[in-house]
């Protein structure tokens, strides 16, 4: 297994130095030499280009991981931040902040983007228990209708108070404006799907069920709150710094759970790396398919994502029948 992981390293370092080299602007190993360390390629280089793909690796490797760990928290594997809710609703508590505090500082925001996130997580939960449920497609359709409702609401509030602009701007994820100093939120972010790694053990035990989580001597509702705390800051500091990844949470952990089952220590690098590669594909596809101009991740990442997932919900119910 430690080859095969070598090997997804290897091709990570090798998707990451070829988004260095692409866009607008000519950096290129020759460009860099000749301009020297004051030139403009070095210049673009180390303000944009590295600040842009640390971003990508960091942002695709956390919400993969937070997709895994939602999965293994309502146990089914059609749910991701972005299709139950947790998303929109932080993003309605990042507009809530923007509105009436606008003069917080970016921190302050991401925290009550966190908050709100939590809460329209929990929110999922209740209607879950209170909804029969007799299909496990049923699960993500109730969180898309959720999902639809918290949109709803946070576009009329942004319609009200003239925002449109900035809450399309988090729906349609791009990183073409990521630059040194605008980013770093996200290792926040990253920090806490190491935590998430951390505690994989108790997370695939939970996933197991409540009661043999507790015949193991586990707090059940504790290691579910943490999971999903986790989840939520993830969703919000990717959210706060390039906006919505649709899909990413997913299906990368659904790929990786047709190889390698559902023991979510030997999951979670795997899923980091696919994560992480992933959006590097789709973004250096997104930047030359239209080249000088751009299309954002997010259309990008929804388009491959929207075919996986129809994908993973055939296969779904072949196997049924």
């Amino acid at each position: 297994m430690r080859f095969p992981l070598f090997l997804a390293i290897a091709g990570l370092i090798i998707l990451a130095g070829i988004s260095l080299f692409v866009g607008v602007t000519n950096v290129s190993i020759q460009t860099l030499i000749t301009g020297g360390f004051d030139g403009r390629a070095m210049q673009v280089l180390m303000v944009s280009r590295v600040p842009r793909t640390l971003a990508l690796i960091l942002a695709g490797a956390s919400m993969a991981i937070s997709g895994l760990l939602m999965q293994m928290m309502i146990r089914n594997r059609f749910v991701e931040p972005g299709t139950v809710g947790t998303s929109e609703s932080a993003a309605l508590g990042l507009l809530l902040i923007t509105i009436f505090f606008p003069a917080s500082p970016v921190f302050v925001k991401m925290l009550v983007g966190a908050m709100a996130a939590l809460m329209g997580t929990a929110l999922f939960l209740r209607i879950l228990r209170a909804v029969p449920l007799r299909d496990v497609l049923m699960v993500p359709l109730v969180g898309i209708m959720l999902s639809g409702v918290i949109a709803a609401i946070t576009t009329f509030i942004a319609y009200r108070y003239n925002m449109m602009a900035t809450v399309l701007g988090w729906g349609a994820g791009d990183f073409s404006g990521v630059l040194r100093g605008r980013y770093e939120l996200l290792y926040i972010g990253f920090a806490f799907a190491i935590l998430a790694f951390v505690a994989a053990d108790r997370f695939t035990v939970a996933g197991m069920g409540r009661d043999f989580t507790v015949n193991l001597g586990l707090n059940y509702r504790r290691v579910v709150i943490f999971g999903l705390v986790i989840v939520s800051l993830i969703s919000s500091t990717v959210l706060v710094s390039v906006g919505m990844i649709p899909f990413l949470g997913l299906v990368v952990p659904n790929l990786v759970s047709m190889m390698m089952g559902d023991n979510m220590r030997r999951a979670v690098p795997w899923v980091a790396l696919l994560g992480a590669g992933f959006v590097l594909v789709c973004d250096i596809f997104g930047r030359i398919v239209r080249f000088p101009y751009e299309i954002p991740i997010g259309t990008v990442v929804g388009v491959v994502g929207s075919a996986l997932f129809l994908y993973l919900l055939l296969r779904k119910n072949r196997r049924v029948s």
